[in-house]
């Protein structure tokens, strides 16, 4: 027989829900004002588009003729010249603005340009030159000495070009080279990587229809209630992670970093904030773990890491992470195609793709590569997933998760592949029976968008 709750129990559960329905209010509205607050931001993806266009016109003379087709495409000067004429004149830094010029071949049209204002006197030399002059009163001379007003490849050797240089002249074949391969790398590898995630996708669903495919291992989930997540993601991961935590670490932050260089100060913001974020989720995950009855805990954990066999985890996550870019890429397109580009991109991206210093560009890759992956996965696959899973069946599980995982990252533009990304790592969990592959599907996903951001804006 067993006694009645004491009224100290029934006291704390009833606080329990009270704060659970406030954590839900308050996090069901930040995260709704955050959704609409992205669509005023910028998108990232006309910087990335411009960054590639220039990245192909640099890399152009080193292609080698049987690749030109599937790399350049079209005429790559045309390209970006077609691009700089879509941007406000107001929103073109310097460096833009000397490229405009030197492409640009109207000559009514080049001579407006220089109107426009520069932040560098020694640029606006050059824009003078590239505005004004003509190519058959341009000395070599008067040309070499405008070129070294400014360092940058690509700016250069436009500029020589426009003001009569000939080709050979103007090339710098080192550089052209080292652009080539980054071209080659950031190009080749995704499409390679798109033809094998379909092609063992394919088979995948073959198996699936053939029923050929192994069953799922026992969904094992920590005695938790839904009451539990609410507290854990709407109470730890919204109000305190992103909301409280940042009104604490921004002030020690900015006196950390008084001084430093503006990229430096951005990568250690990044880094100390997202740590900011993380830390209460996982005390309070730690909190409700530890209440946990520890002979009722599973062999490989309450979150079932299963960190061995390691190598069977690698293999696991890598095969995830090929066959899930398809469909992401797909939802993507499809998304731009029907609706357009919303905007909202995480602010990272554009970050990682502006920044040049190696200190920042580390503390950046260890936030979006190490912690992002161990503490989303921790989160969404490792503990919200499977306690779902118990209510909802695994389907429902799989689905609620991958919807709060794309929904927390605050990007309307991205909300859509974010669902289709989730929806895959939640697959591999059940598919795999623990949460190390999904961790290792999450790395290389951020890892190779890092990669092809740090490549495009290098």
């Amino acid at each position: 027989m067993t006694s009645p709750p004491s009224g100290r129990s029934t006291a704390a559960s009833s606080w329990k829900v009270l704060l659970a329905i406030l954590s839900l209010v308050l996090a069901t509205t930040i995260w709704a004002l955050g959704l609409v607050d992205s669509f005023a931001k910028p998108s990232v993806a006309p910087a990335l588009s411009l960054e590639q266009q220039e990245l192909t016109l640099l890399a152009e003379p080193q292609i080698a003729p049987p690749l030109r087709p599937l790399l350049l495409g079209t005429d790559a000067s045309d390209s970006l010249l077609n691009s700089l004429r879509q941007i406000p004149l107001e929103r073109l830094d310097d460096r833009q603005k000397i490229l405009f010029t030197a492409l640009e071949t109207d000559p009514e049209h080049r001579r407006s340009l220089q109107q426009l204002d520069l932040q560098s006197s020694d640029l606006r030399q050059l824009q003078r030159a590239l505005a004004e002059g003509d190519k058959r009163n341009v000395s070599a001379d008067e040309r070499s000495r405008l070129l070294l007003l400014t360092a940058d490849p690509l700016t250069r050797r436009l500029a020589c070009e426009a003001l009569g240089g000939d080709e050979e002249s103007c090339l710098d074949q080192a550089l052209a080279t080292r652009a080539a391969r980054r071209l080659v790398i950031s190009e080749l590898l995704p499409l390679l990587a798109l033809l094998l995630g379909g092609l063992l996708l394919l088979r995948h669903l073959w198996q699936l229809l053939r029923r050929r495919l192994p069953s799922w291992p026992a969904l094992l989930a920590p005695p938790l209630r839904v009451l539990d997540m609410v507290l854990l993601v709407a109470g730890g991961f919204v109000v305190l992670g992103e909301v409280l935590m940042p009104l604490l670490v921004i002030p020690i932050s900015s006196a950390f970093t008084r001084g430093l260089s503006a990229p430096l100060t951005q990568g250690i913001n990044v880094f100390l904030g997202y740590v900011a974020l993380a830390v209460p989720p996982l005390l309070i995950l730690r909190q409700q773990l530890g209440q946990l009855d520890r002979a009722q805990r599973p062999p490989q954990g309450w979150l079932q890491w299963g960190i061995q066999p390691v190598a069977r985890a690698l293999l696991q996550g890598g095969r995830g992470w090929l066959m899930v870019l398809p469909p992401v890429v797909l939802t993507g397109w499809l998304i731009t195609r029907v609706i357009g580009d919303q905007g909202g991109s995480n602010p990272l991206l554009e970050i990682v793709l502006k920044s040049q210093d190696p200190l920042a560009l580390l503390l950046l890759s260890l936030t979006a590569v190490v912690l992002a992956p161990l503490f989303e996965e921790t989160i969404f696959r490792g503990v919200l997933l499977p306690v779902l899973g118990q209510s909802l069946g695994r389907l429902g599980g799989v689905l609620v998760s991958a919807l709060v995982f794309a929904i927390a990252h605050l990007s309307i533009g991205e909300l859509a592949p974010l669902l289709v990304l989730g929806l895959g790592l939640g697959l591999l969990r059940l598919s795999t029976g623990r949460l190390l592959p999904c961790v290792v599907m999450h790395a290389l996903w951020n890892g190779v968008t890092f990669l092809n951001l740090v490549l495009l804006g290098s």
